[in-house]
């Protein structure tokens, strides 16, 4: 398991003290339908990195093994022991803690690149808007990843294995440069001493990176050190807090349409216009740059916290319950699979990660109070019990959990039935958006 996944118990641990900081304070820091969306999508890139992970890792080793430096030039191999040890007490061994050092700063350097082109290109754009489109900012969000951002992101790093950066140095200080981002994401920080805010990335820096306000769009890429921003230029200080999201905003808790948006998007572009040359701008060009077929480029409006308003549907509490604790079912299932993923075969591990996405789209649209995903919502509890029935008749699965989960499957359809009025008829006196359900 790889040091992301092992981390997501700390993850939600460190989210319920966030949700209890909130609550003690009375400060509106989460909403139930948007924080439910940036797990779905977190869970929704962890499967997906299962994969396309094989890809980005096995390139990255490929060129490391063929390629790299030490192979044609008098460099020497990095020191790729432990930095430090415990047996017997502690002992630090400089070469190595020299080398993990080094390949850090080297990787968030690539970071940097990475981050910053993800914004500048349109077809990066699509990968990375994933983690933009939430219009609140906590904990949660720092989960919401795209799926499919690692397709294109890896040949950034790929400088990295020519330095002949070990695959194992790489791939553990990658995630660890991933693993300090987590705790940026919140409002509850306000800001550290000057020498901290300096040199690192900070909450105050980061609510920037993600604020949609004109002046903060573009600004503070950086994933440890801010000192890459301030020396490229990229750099700006938080004044008044943020309107967090996209120029224009997702409207939707839909994890499989949250990642495929700007995708859409650009097809749609490059079925408008004729020409090459614009076509090529349309995939490699700035995200805000529009053919003339399309309209004028665009724009972000000024906008401020007092008149914003967000993406906050009205759902029924019911239906809202309803969805919170399919998504705590769908949450552990992902949560095995992520865990047991090397024992279980492929062909197993992708359809179950399917049936997994299915549930978290379907809860996601739930969530926007709209009545059509009743009927692939209970086709999905059908297909799970008639799988569970048949996996058990086979031999695969013992018939006590196979039956458990049936007949789970058939209180969850009946709940689901049961709720039905409430979600096809305009909500009920006293029912409202589901936004505020986590702090009520």
């Amino acid at each position: 398991m790889g040091v992301i996944a092992a981390s997501i118990p700390l993850f939600f641990l460190l989210i319920g003290v966030e949700l209890a900081f909130a609550r003690l304070r009375g400060r509106p820091l989460f909403r139930l339908n948007d924080s439910v969306a940036d797990l779905a999508l977190g869970i929704t890139s962890q499967l997906g990195g299962i994969f396309t992970k094989i890809i980005a890792v096995g390139i990255y080793a490929g060129v490391w093994k063929l390629l790299r430096v030490q192979h044609w030039a008098p460099f020497p191999e990095w020191a790729a022991g432990a930095p430090v040890t415990f047996t017997g007490g502690v002992e630090v061994h400089g070469p190595a803690l020299a080398a993990w050092s080094v390949s850090f700063v080297l990787i968030d350097f690539a970071y940097y690149w990475t981050h910053r082109l993800s914004h500048e290109i349109h077809i990066l754009w699509a990968g990375h808007v994933v983690h933009h489109s939430s219009e609140e900012y906590n904990l949660t969000v720092a989960l919401r990843q795209s799926a499919l951002h690692g397709l294109f992101t890896w040949v950034f790093y790929l400088p990295i294995a020519f330095l002949g950066v070990p695959v194992a140095m790489f791939v553990t200080n990658y995630a660890l440069n991933l693993l300090y981002q987590f705790w940026i994401h919140t409002r509850a920080i306000d800001r550290f001493h000057p020498w901290i805010e300096a040199v690192w990335n900070t909450p105050s820096h980061h609510r920037v990176h993600h604020g949609v306000n004109p002046k903060y769009q573009d600004k503070n890429y950086a994933g440890v050190f801010i000192t890459f921003d301030k020396w490229f230029g990229t750099w700006v200080p938080e004044e008044e807090e943020p309107v967090y999201g996209i120029t224009k905003p997702l409207e939707s808790f839909n994890p499989v349409w949250a990642n495929v948006h700007v995708f859409a998007e650009i097809g749609r572009l490059l079925r408008l216009t004729p020409r090459w040359r614009d076509k090529w701008r349309v995939v490699f060009g700035s995200p805000s740059w529009r053919p003339p077929e399309a309209g004028a480029p665009i724009v972000a409006p000024e906008v401020s916290r007092a008149t914003f308003q967000q993406y906050d549907p009205p759902v029924p509490r019911p239906v809202a319950a309803y969805a919170f604790v399919q998504f705590l079912v769908a949450l552990t299932g992902a949560y095995l699979l992520l865990t047991a993923g090397n024992q279980v075969p492929l062909v197993q591990l992708g359809a179950a990660s399917f049936y997994v996405v299915l549930a978290l789209s379907n809860l996601g649209v739930l969530l926007e109070g709209r009545a059509w995903v009743l009927v692939p919502e209970l086709a999905r509890h059908a297909v799970l019990a008639v799988v569970c029935i048949v996996a058990a008749g086979v031999g695969a699965w013992g018939w006590t959990p196979a039956l458990v989960a049936t007949a789970g499957c058939i209180a969850s359809a009946a709940w689901l039935v049961a709720l039905r009025p409430r979600l096809e008829n305009d909500a009920a006196p006293g029912d409202h958006s589901p936004g505020a359900a986590l702090l009520a």
